[in-house]
């Protein structure tokens, strides 16, 4: 005589906070329903469910966790469409799936329509429990270990910056000390560390945050153009000038007017925007009348302004003038513990953007970027990571996807990346290595092939052509 099977209980609808993880059984199988619900009913808020219909929506609504759908349920394909719904639903659910096809293929479809784990029937009740147990508690650290990083992130997050490091920390303080007055502000930094969103920083900060913010970049207009985009100009006063124009500093009034490269102004237009901060005042090319003007003026440079006064190529009284009160944004290499933050930040970012799933560094390319000096600073760092984002497939980016000029730098990583346990093409890895070695050598002699030739033990006719042939210049 078979033994009697204990009658299937059906949980409530959950409502309200549960200790216990929700999980959705999506099945009509009585038997089996019989033996699941005693073997889970102690260690998980179960509902059950007897069709697909709604369900995805119904989940969302009802806060589940975890679903063990029946792919049998319904004819053609639906269970795998609705599988292939519930992982676009919410990428943290977990869901289980079972059917009675025991082919591989049919394991291989469940798996790829979104399933974490995939069993044939007649279920072991068992491995069913301690699978839906280990991937609640792994999603679970996972979902935790996410919001500790994005709390981290925005305890770390002043403005559009990113960064917890004690050189960040100073460049916050200092720009809002600033940020409440009037006065000039000359941004310094190497290329790419954030001049500009320092600048942004102190105009959001600032009374004038509601007023007008016109930001021009001195070096990417051609001389002959820069003067009218400055000053403007009136109706005929050069060829081309059919209708009077406000100029950029005129734009600006009662706002901020930010020159990002000024070092690149001629001397005619240092002498020029002096005159302009004396007397407050605003001339249009070919104009006569002077115009009053009110703005706050914030530069940035990457050059070193006192060497330039000192040989004559920038007006001593200029820099006096826009070198009030200086803000130095340190370079990366100098930001302690800040990468971590931005490499997430960034994978985030463009991971959206391109609406690809998040990607994640593994421990060994994380350590590769946290060494690498990064000459381009922040803007090299965002620009490796979005063609990671789009080149490497799967979510975990490793030390071996990143570039070899990188990893030459980087004795761990480069050790891995060259001879990975499963072996690694000899020709391909020395090639690697010469161009990572080239590429140091010219970095480190500002391009010089010469000198880069004796850094490495070369004759000049050798340099050349390693050079030609891995199109380094």
């Amino acid at each position: 005589m078979a033994p009697r099977r204990s009658p299937v209980r059906r949980a409530p609808l959950p409502s309200g906070h549960f200790d216990l993880p929700v999980v959705c059984l999506v099945a009509n199988d009585q038997p089996f329903l019989a033996d699941v619900f005693p073997e889970l009913i102690p260690w998980f808020q179960v509902v059950l469910r007897h069709s697909y219909r709604n369900l995805a929506r119904w989940t969302r609504e009802a806060a589940v966790q975890a679903v063990i759908l029946d792919l049998d349920l319904e004819p053609d394909s639906a269970g795998l469409l609705l599988l292939n719904e519930l992982r676009k639903l919410n990428p943290d659910f977990v869901l289980l799936s079972f059917s009675a096809s025991r082919s591989s293929a049919a394991q291989q479809q469940a798996l790829q329509a979104g399933a974490d784990a995939h069993f044939c029937s007649p279920v072991e009740i068992r491995d069913l429990r301690l699978s839906l147990a280990e991937l609640l508690r792994t999603r679970s650290a996972e979902i935790s270990h996410q919001t500790l990083l994005r709390q981290a992130q925005e305890s770390s997050r002043f403005q559009d910056f990113i960064g917890s490091s004690e050189p960040m920390r100073a460049v916050y303080a200092a720009i809002q000390q600033v940020a409440g007055s009037g006065v000039n502000v000359l941004v310094r930094g190497e290329s790419g560390t954030g001049k500009e969103l320092a600048a942004r920083a102190i105009v959001a900060l600032s009374p004038r945050a509601r007023q007008p913010y016109i930001r021009l970049n001195c070096a990417a207009l051609p001389q002959d153009l820069i003067e009218s985009e400055l000053f403007g100009s009136e109706r005929g006063a050069f060829t081309g000038a059919t209708e009077p124009r406000p100029g950029q500093i005129e734009l600006a009034d009662h706002g901020t007017l930010f020159l990002d490269e000024i070092a690149t102004l001629t001397l005619p237009l240092q002498t020029k925007l002096l005159r302009v901060l004396e007397d407050h005042m605003v001339q249009r090319l070919g104009g006569r009348t002077l115009r009053k003007i009110d703005f706050r003026l914030i530069c940035a440079t990457h050059e070193n302004l006192e060497e330039m006064v000192r040989t004559g190529r920038f007006r001593e009284d200029l820099y006096y003038r826009i070198h009030v009160v200086p803000i130095q944004i340190p370079p990366l290499r100098q930001r302690a513990g800040d990468i971590s933050l931005l490499c997430a930040h960034f994978l985030h970012t463009h991971c959206i953007a391109n609406n690809i799933p998040l990607k994640h560094f593994d421990d060994m390319a994380l350590t590769a970027l946290e060494q690498h000096a990064w000459p381009g600073n922040v803007r090299e760092l965002e620009n490796l990571i979005q063609r990671l984002v789009i080149t490497v497939s799967g979510d975990e980016i490793q030390s071996t996807h990143l570039p070899a000029q990188l990893l030459a730098g980087n004795l761990a990583a480069s050790e891995a990346a060259l001879l990975p346990d499963s072996g690694t093409d000899f020709d391909a890895a020395i090639q690697q290595m010469e161009i990572a070695l080239l590429s140091a050598a010219l970095r480190r002699t500002q391009g010089s092939k010469a000198a880069a030739a004796r850094l490495l033990h070369l004759d000049g006719q050798r340099i050349k052509y390693l050079c030609r042939k891995y199109d380094l210049n």
